[in-house]
């Protein structure tokens, strides 16, 4: 019988996504667009309107980072348990767009804190166990790719959303709460395409026996050690809200933030799929090294920047750094650990990242406030090179080479 083994370049040349990726593509587009019709003005409307200060905006969004993040180790491990994905995904996309739009009758930044915790809760559920069904989607080969088309499909829904937006306050006059209200409807159309398209994936163990199974194994020691450097860089990478206020202090009015944040996300997704397409082929670390070097140059640009066309050139420079990154790191996580136990996995790495998330948005917020934005920027600069050079130091483990069947 003929090997396939020759025509691998062919059908990598080939690639299209579909089953799986293509539906759980569709769902994140769809949740970003929801999600992006709020973002790029909630600092703005918790400042501006509420009177919250910036070091707040750091609490807010660093704890439901952080709430999400303790979500996704447990719900990743349960995926793994029961040997089933679908169900929490489907769960995690339907808690959070149906609390997501009530940020239009938030009153004080408490409410908005209440509701972006229970927004994150629903992302902490569904996280993992998403990553872990792309990646059982997909054979290795083409790991990175499927991961950049996640992404890029994710920022393609933060073009959407910001547009949407735009037109809500430019052109319908609609104030910023009724905006809010908007972002109800591709909310609920993607818990529908979730709930319907998305299939369910067999793990590739036998069916779970009667009696009570031993006790798995510690994830791989190559695994912890990549996760350190990684939790190293998040610790100087605070929320993007603040790059939002940044370029308000240069002079970018608040009509133009959500075309802003558009500019960010269109390079975002136009890089996201050839990223992690080349981090199948020159490897995950280098790629990483190389982004978060680029983010470190990022970050000093907008500690010197001092002009408004600054934030439109770093915005879009700061896109890429996202290509570069983002489905590398998944990739990677993929790559270092067995199939049965990737939902574990997946929920360490989004586990640790978001808790690290809480302390860097509130020191980025406090030295804010404390100093100056130029001082807060350059800090998170200067802790990316440091995670880069750790990067670096800790070698290049060989990717597992598992046999893996595709789900169509």
């Amino acid at each position: 019988m003929p090997s396939a083994a020759p025509h691998h370049d062919l059908a990598d040349a080939a690639w299209r996504p579909r089953g799986n990726v293509l539906a759980l593509a569709v769902v994140s587009f769809l949740t970003d667009a929801s999600s992006e019709i709020i973002a790029p003005l909630l600092p703005l409307f918790l400042v501006g309107t509420l009177g919250s200060s910036v070091r707040m905006v750091g609490v807010i969004e660093g704890a439901a980072e952080a709430v999400a993040a303790l979500l996704k180790v447990a719900s990743g491990w349960w995926s793994d348990r029961v040997a089933r994905r679908k169900p929490l995904i489907v769960a995690g996309y339907a808690l959070a767009s149906l609390v997501r739009p009530l940020v239009a009758v938030a009153q004080t930044g408490g409410q908005v804190l209440a509701i972006r915790l229970t927004d994150r809760v629903g992302k902490g559920i569904r996280g993992a166990p998403r990553d872990a069904l792309l990646a059982a989607s997909v054979p290795a080969r083409q790991r990175g790719r499927a991961f950049g088309f996640h992404r890029a499909a994710d920022h393609a829904g933060a073009v959407v959303g910001p547009l949407v937006a735009l037109a809500c306050l430019q052109w319908a006059g609609m104030p910023v709460r009724d905006v809010f209200w908007v972002a109800a409807v591709p909310g609920a159309l993607a818990v529908l395409v979730a709930a319907v398209w998305v299939r369910e994936r067999p793990l590739e163990t036998p069916p779970r026996p009667v009696a009570p199974r031993p006790a798995a194994a510690p994830l791989p020691r190559d695994f912890w050690r990549s996760m350190a450097p990684i939790v190293l860089f998040t610790l100087g990478n605070s929320t993007d809200a603040f790059l939002l206020l940044r370029a308000s202090q240069l002079g970018v009015s608040t009509a133009l933030i959500p075309l802003l944040w558009v500019v960010l996300h269109l390079v975002k997704s136009a890089a996201s799929t050839p990223g992690g397409a080349l981090s199948d082929t020159v490897g995950r670390r280098p790629l990483l090294i190389a982004g978060w070097m680029l983010y470190a140059a990022v970050y000093a640009g907008f500690a010197l920047a001092t002009a408004e066309w600054h934030a439109w050139a770093l915005f879009a420079t700061y896109g890429v750094v996202f290509g570069l990154t983002e489905g590398t790191e998944k990739a990677l996580v993929a790559d270092l650990v067995p199939a049965g136990r990737r939902g574990t996995a997946f929920g360490w790495y989004h586990g640790v990242v978001g808790v690290a998330a809480l302390p860097a948005s509130v020191l980025f917020g406090a030295v804010w406030d404390g100093w100056s934005a130029s001082t807060a920027f350059g800090m998170g600069a200067t802790v990316a090179l440091a995670a880069a050079a750790w990067m670096a130091a800790t070698g290049s483990a060989p990717p597992q080479q598992q046999r893996e069947p595709v789900a169509l």
